[in-house]
């Protein structure tokens, strides 16, 4: 392997960032979503050392005790106390759907990448897990288990967008991570999440409680005193879910995960789900009516081999009902959903979905 150090001048950077950098990698976004960060500023990170690997084809950049190029560059950052981490991000052209805002499934990616980019701030690994070292020393990991967003203004493209997350305990056998999303030009909170995780075994696959080595580890960069992004009593995230009875009267049957659909960990993304739960509402409901509230809750893995039917049903107040009518009169329709494996009918994921009337234009 041939490896080549050398000082790399702020025009070659510059150079170097456009013409190697792809719009979804950090180092490209970052400098991008910004007007505030100008190569002048990146200036003050030279010299920067390169080392090219002839093997490999790969060039990786770091500067001793700065962390990653992508560290630096990116619009986020660990707060003053320490216990939450917010990040700056741009709505990008290709983020946004029809209507020209942003997808629940670029709010969910992004809820994502600020988890991921949080616990890499901590120090925890950066292999897609977020793990501590006691949880990699005994082959532990965390899973999703409830995912809730709710939307209240979608951005719209171009628009910046500030999310701080934190996470927490929860129980013994799991954590909480919470976010707060905010528009840049106005302050103005335009969407909270939650979210639980539990601790499973990545070799045996079963669930285990959190010891107290490993909860020691993440309480230090978690508040000391509960901090909730939805603080109200009997708040829609803390509802339990029913599951959909057959027959359902909207479906997709036989969706197939795509080899993109595959996370790091080689297992069907998070966000994938979503997609595949919106895939059966009907389209009269998409074309006037604005989703505003997702509820999921993760009962099994999926393969990319599995094939997957989508079910849906309208709910008014707790039972089936037509999806023009809503549990807040014309305004609102809610839906029950269940994803399940096409073969077996095993279940994979359960929700609901609020969504609010478009205003008219």
């Amino acid at each position: 392997m041939l490896k080549l150090s050398c000082n790399v001048t702020s025009d070659k950077l510059q150079s170097f960032f456009f013409s190697h950098s792809h719009p979804s990698d950090p180092v490209h976004r970052s400098i991008a979503s910004s007007s505030s960060v100008s190569f002048s500023q990146v200036r003050k990170l030279d010299p920067i050392r390169a080392i090219v690997s002839a093997d490999q084809g790969s060039v990786v950049r770091e500067e001793e005790g700065l962390g990653t190029l992508a560290d630096r560059l990116r619009l986020g950052s660990l707060t003053e106390d320490g216990l939450s981490y917010k990040e700056k991000f741009i709505v990008r052209s290709y983020e946004v759907g029809s209507n020209k805002t942003a997808t629940i499934e670029t709010i969910a990616n992004l809820l994502q990448e600020v988890g991921c980019n949080h616990a890499q701030s901590v120090g925890f690994s950066t292999d897609g897990f977020a793990t501590t070292p006691t949880m990699r020393k005994l082959h532990l990991i965390w899973v999703t288990a409830r995912m809730h967003i709710e939307i209240y203004k979608y951005p719209a493209w171009g628009d910046v967008l500030e999310i701080e997350t934190w996470c927490q305990s929860e129980g013994r056998i799991g954590t909480r991570r919470d976010w707060i999303l905010k528009d840049i030009a106005t302050g103005e909170v335009t969407g909270r999440a939650t979210s639980k995780w539990v601790m499973m075994n990545q070799d045996t696959r079963r669930l285990q409680k959190v010891s107290d080595d490993v909860r020691d580890e993440y309480l230090v960069f978690c508040p000391q005193e509960p901090r909730l992004a939805f603080p109200e009593e009997n708040n829609r995230s803390l509802k339990k879910i029913p599951k959909l009875e057959d027959p359902a009267q909207y479906s997709m049957i036989g969706l197939k995960p795509r080899r993109a659909d595959l996370d790091m960990n080689q297992h069907v993304n998070n966000v994938t789900y979503i997609g595949w739960v919106l895939e059966s509402i009907p389209q009269e409901i998409v074309d006037t009516h604005e989703l505003q509230v997702i509820t999921l809750d993760y009962r099994r893995e999926c393969q990319q081999d599995d094939v997957v039917d989508s079910l849906t049903t309208s709910e008014v107040g707790g039972t089936n009902g037509s999806a023009t009518s809503g549990t807040q009169g014309h305004n609102k329709s809610q839906f029950l959903h269940l994803l399940r494996l096409s073969g077996d009918g095993q279940e994979i994921n359960r929700g609901t979905t609020l969504w609010s009337k478009k205003p008219s234009r």
